[in-house]
């Protein structure tokens, strides 16, 4: 028998992370105080839990994408649970949910099993983005910075994380990405530099011209690349450059041995960035978009 109930219980939403654990070793699965904060800033969200014949199976996922038109949606199942039906039970649920609010929902998809599933129920590829991952060693020294620029962490002046906003909003609508992302200031002073010592902005005359962020990970002595952004009239400067080389000096001083990141598939300067600093290809992760109703 498939139970598909909300998770609200602290117990619901940490059985919700062990099975997100299972699923993506690799990827930070959050905590339930970051998920009841969520669900705080987003009264959309809908957070499911599933169990087969009283053991757990999976969770799932509806919120506001960053994209704003679509929810982001997640049927996720714990491989022994598979091919029984609790994905599309959760998939049922989920959709019915964000038809509530709006007629197109997204999933990512990173095998075959998971794309075909999709695929069965009228998700087509939008677009998609890569996994690059650096393993840190004796990091060479930074290049030198462009004359009049200045870089300073976030943890020496924390104030600089909202002054960077604007500058983040700017790097959001340029993302390889279908539409632009719409990324909040909350969101933005929750989510970004959440290692301020190695969260870094670069400064010119006293404005912002460039920041590269650093976020913390589940994974001891692992971390993970936050926005990497430099203001327009500064780019092919070498400013992103200095500062990555910069930040990856600090996180290996600091006790990071490996550092992962996210990039669009079309953003092809970041990506070559990467690796020239030594970043390689883990995983390919491709954006599925359907309309709903779903074709049941």
């Amino acid at each position: 028998m498939i139970e598909v109930r909300p998770a609200v219980t602290d117990e619901d939403l940490q059985a919700t992370i062990d099975v997100r654990r299972v699923l993506y070793p690799y990827e930070s699965a959050g905590s339930v105080a970051l998920a009841r904060a969520r669900a705080r800033e987003s009264p959309e969200r809908l957070v499911l839990l599933a169990e087969l014949d009283g053991e757990l199976a999976g969770f799932g996922y509806a919120g506001r994408s960053h994209l704003t038109d679509r929810f982001a949606t997640e049927a996720r199942v714990l491989p022994d649970m598979r091919r029984r039906g609790v994905g599309t039970a959760l998939l049922r649920e989920l959709v019915a949910h964000a038809g509530q609010f709006v007629n197109l929902v997204r999933a990512e998809v990173d095998d075959d099993g998971s794309r075909l599933f999709a695929e069965r129920f009228g998700f087509v590829e939008r677009d998609g983005q890569v996994e690059q991952v650096k393993t840190l060693g004796a990091e060479p020294a930074a290049p030198a910075l462009p004359d009049g620029i200045e870089v300073v962490t976030v943890a020496e002046r924390p104030e600089l994380l909202r002054r960077a906003y604007p500058l983040a909003c700017e790097g959001y609508a340029d993302l390889a990405i279908e539409r632009p992302a719409v990324i909040s200031l909350d969101e933005w002073l929750r989510d970004e530099a959440t290692l301020p010592a190695c969260s870094l902005v670069a400064l010119a005359d006293g404005e912002i011209v460039g920041y590269s962020g650093l976020l913390e990970h589940d994974n001891a002595g692992w971390a993970e690349d936050g926005l990497t952004v430099v203001r327009r009239d500064r780019r092919r400067q070498g400013i992103a450059l200095a500062l990555k080389r910069r930040k990856l000096r600090r996180a290996a001083e600091s006790g990071v041995r490996e550092i992962v990141t996210w990039t669009q598939r079309g953003n092809e300067g970041m990506r070559k960035l990467n690796e020239g600093l030594g970043y390689e290809y883990r995983t390919v992760s491709s954006t599925m978009v359907a309309r709903l109703p779903l074709p049941w």
